[in-house]
């Protein structure tokens, strides 16, 4: 699942796709009607990328929260985000077991699972990492061998 260019605007209902970027702004594609918007630069603009969740351990990104929800739901509809909140925190927990729930409140389940059927009916969710989540996993193993490497050398240049 690829949320790169995925994005919520603030003050406006839905998510919206980023189709091109301009001078003074982008233009947005609604995933919900596919009304085209100009968004200037002063918005409150969020990837969906770029966005986590609060667990016991530390932060979820969304795009693990979101497959979790798929693999739960075989990537079908998730339940409703207008639920009541004991419905909805109950399935989030089912979800994401270690998640906060005093830092995740019933708003922000809200958003991911009303996020999560936007994208589930424009067939834009997946069980699967997408290619640029497994590059990224590639390149920080590279990068932590790499560094483990020099230190191995350091150590025996020391040595000797």
């Amino acid at each position: 699942m690829n949320l790169e260019r995925i994005l919520a605007i603030s003050g406006m209902p839905g998510i919206y796709s980023l189709k091109l970027q301009t001078r003074t702004g982008f233009l947005a594609e609604s995933l919900i009607d596919g009304k085209k918007v100009t968004v200037g630069l002063r918005s409150n603009v969020s990837l969906l990328s770029e966005i986590s969740m609060y667990t016991h351990d530390g932060e979820k990104p969304l795009a693990e929260v979101m497959r979790a929800i798929a693999v739960k739901e075989n990537e079908g509809p998730a339940i409703s985000h207008k639920e009541d909140n004991a419905k909805l925190a109950a399935y989030f927990l089912s979800v994401v077991p270690d998640y906060d729930a005093d830092r995740v409140y019933p708003s922000d389940i809200k958003k991911v699972l009303n996020w999560y059927n936007i994208l589930q009916s424009k067939g834009l969710v997946s069980k699967e990492e997408s290619t640029a989540e497994k590059q990224a996993e590639i390149e920080a193993i590279v990068e932590e061998k790499v560094v483990e490497a020099k230190a191995a050398k350091k150590t025996k240049s020391k040595k000797e």
